[in-house]
């Protein structure tokens, strides 16, 4: 999933929901409207949070 963090185009600097709009971009568009899908959604964009939450601590870490 790093990988997928990684092609959302999206710096350190940006925002959470920054992050979910581009999240929400990569998926489908079956794959954003099927409530059977939910909680896969919801597991993949709190990944994508969680990825960036730690390139966000180790920009802080190193002063990038």
């Amino acid at each position: 999933m790093y990988a997928t963090h990684l092609r959302l185009d999206v710096t350190v600097r940006d925002s959470d929901r920054t992050v979910i709009r581009a999240a929400r971009r990569k998926l489908t568009r079956s794959a954003r409207r099927d409530p059977a899908k939910r909680e896969a959604r919801k597991r993949f964009y709190r990944e994508m949070l969680e990825h960036h939450a730690n390139a966000q601590r180790l920009a802080g870490e190193f002063r990038l």
